[in-house]
């Protein structure tokens, strides 16, 4: 389910932090940063914001931190085990021919099911807020600034090198936000290194580079200014960062010149530089865009990518009633069951699937939180590869058949997977190439455009494949999942002092930015970089809300606007806004994209229904009333018939 995050954290401008948080779009553990990274990215940034622990000497004790930056989960989902649900319960009427080629009704559900599993991890795993409570670190006066993110650019001998990304202190002028406005000054060690005692001589308004040791980190700076530093770098000890703060009896805080803090990876290097030549360096902290471009995009995938699933859907479903209307015309009464209209190639969500679907997820996402690890979040990108395979063949499959109508409808029988079409042979190797290609090179700045191929044929398939068959199971799915959203996003804190989602969403204990399962779209104007992000549930599951809306609509012969269809889409639209918009007025809490979007769309459905006069029919039966053709033709006259 989609967990927004903060677009800005409460109390603080843009580009700030509050306590053990980094922006959207930090990597950990990497050093240095650079405006354009060794692997080309736009940053190669550091550990994790939450790894910023509150100390306000060397000596004092570190709260253990926490492992992982917040990725780009800026405008973002988490993935919900979306459409996790029971396999028994369902009941496939017959096989997908896209499916694979066609095999038995077996195969078609265990597909399914792989699907569905897939899309479901995917919902399980991506959320984060960036945003923490400030507690632990609290203000007085002299000592009472945000938090924030500063960027560190070098110079060596008058060209550019290394960019570093550190955290200010609590106390000291607030940093500079403007590049053009921050001053290059030169870089100089500090003697004594510690800067813990007066400094030995005076300098002339450059940086100094002092080391963590065993005094106050307001002793350190009160030295440096004293000896005429327009500025401190200190070098922590440990790979972490910690907020520099105060001691609540300190008051002599006149302090007139910022400090900023350097993991030790990051310190040592631009320690480093200063053995090369003359070192230079800018101290700024820019201001993250209120709302950024990627956005804008990923609301329009989202809703595209339900469009076009809503539409191959009910395509589906009026291709097969119109074969068994074509069947019964031939004759063929036995093979068909009027009843069943439309649901050849289609699987059907039960009530019990519905009910039994938070449990199931929540099992699932609790096994993710206990079991994450390196290892793991493997063992996902390959479960991810062969739902994106299975999707992305499907896809090509359907939409090529158009043009290859032979090799679409030739056969051959393969073991395991049964007869296949010889344009499934053709294709599948293609989505298995560019599936391993993704896996092999899923870090590269540009592996995005291929993860999110890979997801939306994903999506599409399931929505195609799968159906809600009635309002009822649809409101039970989407309500249990309105429950399952907002417990493991707000209540686990209370159980497991910590956001579960938001943890499994980040791929904690891992090296990874998060679990693959959700959409993504690189921040292009922000400064920090990033990502923002949207989870497959938040998409999928109000996306088989839209589709049984559209399938029921061309059932019923309805026009776009007095059917349901366009207002579910207006809906779904409008409750993924507002979750944006909510991001904004929650000050930067993450936020639950389902707890918005689940009661536009349903509530919309709903109200329409009964005002409509046709909620009991769309409650119960889920399509219009119908007369088979050939009960039609016993109802007439044998009289009027011969005249």
């Amino acid at each position: 389910m989609l967990c927004l995050l903060a677009l800005k954290p409460p109390g603080m401008r843009p580009g700030t932090i509050q306590l053990g948080m980094w922006p959207p779009g930090i990597r950990p553990r990497m050093w240095p940063s650079r405006k354009k990274g060794r692997n080309g990215s736009p940053h190669r940034h550091l550990p994790p914001p939450s790894s910023i622990s509150a100390a306000s000497t060397a000596t004092a004790a570190d709260p253990s931190p926490i492992h992982r930056a917040e990725q780009s989960y800026y405008g973002v989902g988490c993935p919900l085990p979306a459409c996790l649900l029971p396999f028994q319960p369902w009941t496939p009427k017959r096989a997908s021919s896209a499916m694979m080629g066609a095999g038995s009704p077996d195969t078609a559900a265990a597909a399914v099911a792989a699907l569905l599993v897939v899309a479901a991890l995917l919902g399980a795993a991506s959320a984060g807020d960036i945003v923490h409570q400030d507690d632990a670190a609290p203000k007085i006066p002299g000592c009472s600034n945000d938090f924030m993110l500063v960027k560190v650019q070098t110079w060596v001998n008058n060209r550019e090198a290394d960019e570093f990304v550190g955290v200010g202190a609590r106390f000291g002028p607030i940093i500079e936000s403007k590049e053009k406005h921050a001053n290059r000054t030169g870089l100089l060690l500090a003697d004594p290194f510690d800067c813990c005692a007066p400094l030995k001589e005076k300098v002339a308004g450059e940086v100094l580079l002092v080391q963590r040791g065993d005094c106050k980190f307001t002793t350190k700076t009160k030295n440096a200014e004293a000896a005429g530093a327009s500025a401190i770098i200190i070098m922590n000890n440990l790979h972490e960062l910690y907020k520099m703060v105060c001691d609540q009896n300190e008051t002599d805080l006149d302090i007139n010149i910022p400090a900023v803090l350097l993991p030790k990876d990051a310190g040592t290097i631009l320690q480093g530089l200063l053995s090369l030549g003359k070192v230079s360096v800018q101290l700024y902290s820019p201001d993250r865009p209120l709302v950024d471009t990627a956005e804008v995009f990923l609301w329009l995938m989202a809703v595209g990518t339900i469009l076009g699933a809503s539409y191959w859907s009910a395509w589906s479903a009026r291709e097969a009633v119109t074969e068994q209307e074509k069947l019964l015309k031939d004759g063929h009464e036995s093979l068909v069951n009027c009843e069943a209209g439309g649901s050849s190639g289609m699987v059907d969500i039960t009530m019990t699937s519905a009910m039994l679907f938070i449990v199931v997820a929540s099992l699932f996402l609790v096994m993710l939180y206990k079991l994450m690890s390196h290892w793991f979040v493997e063992l996902l990108v390959v479960i991810f590869c062969i739902g994106g395979v299975e999707g992305l063949q499907t896809c090509l499959v359907a939409l090529l058949s158009r043009w290859f109508k032979p090799a679409a409808g030739s056969f051959v029988k393969v073991p395991f997977f049964g007869a296949v079409s010889y344009l499934t042979l053709a294709v599948c190797p293609f989505c298995i190439v560019f599936a391993v290609l993704w896996a092999v090179y899923r870090r590269m700045p540009y592996a995005w455009i291929g993860q999110d191929v890979l997801g939306i044929a994903l999506i599409v398939t399931v929505i195609q494949i799968v159906r809600i068959p009635n309002l009822k199971v649809g409101s039970v799915l989407l309500g249990c999942s309105f429950l399952y959203d907002i417990f493991w996003v707000f209540i686990s804190k209370m159980l497991f002092h910590e956001s579960v989602m938001i943890v499994v969403a980040r791929g904690d204990k891992t090296d990874e930015d998060g679990v693959p399962m959700l959409l993504k779209i690189p921040r292009m104007f922000d400064p920090w970089g990033g990502y923002s992000i949207i989870g497959f549930g938040d998409i999928l599951l109000p996306g088989l809300l839209v589709a049984f809306a559209l399938r029921y609509d061309w059932a019923a012969k309805k026009t776009l606007q007095s059917g349901y269809f366009l207002w579910s889409m207006v809906a779904y639209g409008s409750g993924l806004l507002i979750t944006y918009v909510a991001l904004n007025l929650m000050d930067g809490h993450g936020q639950p994209a389902l707890l918005y979007i689940v009661p536009f769309t349903l509530g919309t459905f709903i109200s329409l229904g009964k005002k409509r006069g046709e909620l009991r029919n769309l409650w119960s039966k889920g399509q219009p009333p119908r007369v088979c053709t050939h009960e039609q033709q016993h109802l007439i006259d044998p009289a009027s018939a011969v005249s």
